[in-house]
């Protein structure tokens, strides 16, 4: 057994990787061994994103076996493959530590990538490291720690029932920790219900926070003064210039460690610039051209709808990128706006529909068309591919089924891109609703119903979003004004 301290652990293996240890690692090594030693067993550590809380926690597990090999550790992720990265980086700390010299393992069975058993003094059942994802079975285990690293992501929060099923799981680790145990959670909110709420979530049936009696570290990358927490790898400059790529929610969330509560949400219409430029293709290099402005990439989106006015619109949207990468909305059509007048059967509204998004496609020579399928949508891609093949042969047709909820889908398109000022309208735009959808679109309100007050219109904000998330991210998202000094355009 080792009596250095964790500090000196970490500086050590730092050393051995040829590099320095900053402040921010030393202020959360000294709260662990801290908390370790004063006998705190339950324990919530909250560092922003890129702060290398996951690698600490590694080395925190080294240091723990050095100082007791008969240790058992249990590492639960959000999935499997994340609990792995942890086992495989305590599996070479051990390997080339100078403090851990004697505790790998002669036989190669007792060293797999998820799992490993040490030279220890004991003969126990379980290994001294396990990973295991969140939804895995873990009846039979036993453990003397248990980290919860990532446990809460958007994939195991993003819905009430999937916040339900994790608390659930959560709550069934007393059954596998010793008695005396420890409980370390690490990681990032990613809900406003976050199990990392310092609150309970009235809302959500929460009496008392989740954590609620938990030693807690939080360390955002900005201090109560405006000083980096980390000011070599980010500076101030750099802080900025992330909040506008991520966008002030998913910046107060992952950086800030401020639950974000995505009800109380707005878009802000006035980082949107308008412009009367025409759609062209270049004469030489055969792609898109906008006023002056050359194009990466254009997609379109058509989230279908057939009904009677009032009822979901049925739109399509066309947006394309050019090589800063700004995003440039230059189409946006209502397809079933005759609904009340049609007579004819589903069938002829659906072939009416595919025809018109046909065309527009065409006449902007778009490659790729993505048809949100969920519900309706599910037999349109085939008529429409039909309709492709005698009007605009080459137009691949993506069929996607959204499951993220609608109002999350929205706020992550826009928020960033808006923020940044990265959103370029045509004026023709403002004959549609999406100008009065963006101002009124409040998340926690219900979707368009018939009846009743307090009901909003998406559907031109999900397509438009839709379109945007298909498109890669390029470029720094710096506010710009890429009009300066070109003709054509009205800003």
């Amino acid at each position: 057994m080792h009596s250095v301290s964790f500090a000196l652990f970490l500086a050590l293996w730092n050393r051995v990787q040829g590099q320095s240890t900053p402040e921010v690692h030393f202020r959360i090594a000294d709260w662990l061994e801290a908390r370790w030693c004063g006998g705190d067993r339950s324990l919530l550590l909250m560092a922003f994103r890129s702060c290398g809380k996951s690698t600490l926690v590694g080395l925190f597990a080294a240091w723990l076996f050095a100082r007791d090999p008969d240790l058992r550790i249990l590492v639960l992720a959000a999935d499997l493959a994340l609990a792995r990265k942890m086992v495989r980086n305590v599996k070479r700390i051990i390997e080339r530590h100078p403090v851990t010299t004697g505790l790998k393992p002669d036989r190669a069975d007792q060293w797999a990538s998820e799992r490993f058993t040490l030279n220890r003094t004991r003969e126990l059942r379980d290994p001294s490291m396990l990973a295991r994802g969140i939804s895995s079975n873990l009846t039979g285990s036993r453990a003397d720690v248990i980290v919860c690293d990532d446990v809460e992501v958007p994939n195991t929060c993003d819905t009430a029932d999937k916040r339900a099923d994790l608390r659930e799981r959560l709550g069934e680790l007393d059954f596998i920790l010793t008695p005396g145990g420890t409980r370390l959670y690490v990681g990032t909110p990613h809900s406003w219900h976050s199990i990392y709420a310092a609150v309970p979530c009235v809302d959500a049936g929460e009496d008392r926070a989740f954590l609620d009696g938990y030693a807690r570290l939080e360390v955002p990358v900005m201090t109560a003064a405006g000083e980096s927490a980390w000011p070599e790898r980010f500076p101030l400059a750099e802080i900025g210039a992330m909040r506008r790529r991520a966008g002030p929610a998913k910046f107060d969330s992952q950086m800030m460690l401020r639950p974000v509560n995505i009800a109380q949400g707005r878009l802000d219409p006035g980082g949107i610039r308008f412009y009367i430029g025409a759609h062209a293709l270049d004469p030489v290099t055969g792609g898109a051209v906008i006023g002056d402005c050359a194009m990466r990439r254009g997609i379109a989106w058509w989230d279908p709808a057939f009904g009677k006015q009032g009822g979901d619109r049925s739109v399509l949207a066309i947006v394309f990128t050019d090589e800063s990468g700004a995003y440039w909305l230059h189409r946006l059509v209502i397809l079933n706006r005759k609904g009340d007048d049609a007579e004819a059967g589903e069938t002829d509204e659906a072939s009416r529909q595919c025809a018109e998004v046909a065309a527009h496609l065409g006449a902007l020579q778009i490659r790729r068309i993505c048809i949100e399928i969920n519900g309706l949508g599910r037999f349109l891609p085939g008529i429409l591919r039909k309709t492709l093949a005698k009007t605009h042969p080459g137009c691949a047709v993506a069929e996607i089924s959204s499951r993220r909820p609608k109002a999350l889908r929205i706020m992550e398109a826009f928020d960033a891109v808006l923020a940044s000022d990265m959103l370029y309208a045509h004026e023709s735009i403002k004959k549609t609703p999406f100008m009065r959808d963006l101002r009124e679109w409040r998340p926690d309100l219900p979707g368009v119903q018939n009846g009743g007050g307090g009901v909003k219109h998406d559907d031109c904000l999900d397509a438009v979003a839709g379109a945007i998330s298909e498109l890669p991210l390029k470029g720094r998202f710096e506010s710009r004004d890429p009009f300066r000094a070109k003709t054509g355009f009205r800003v």
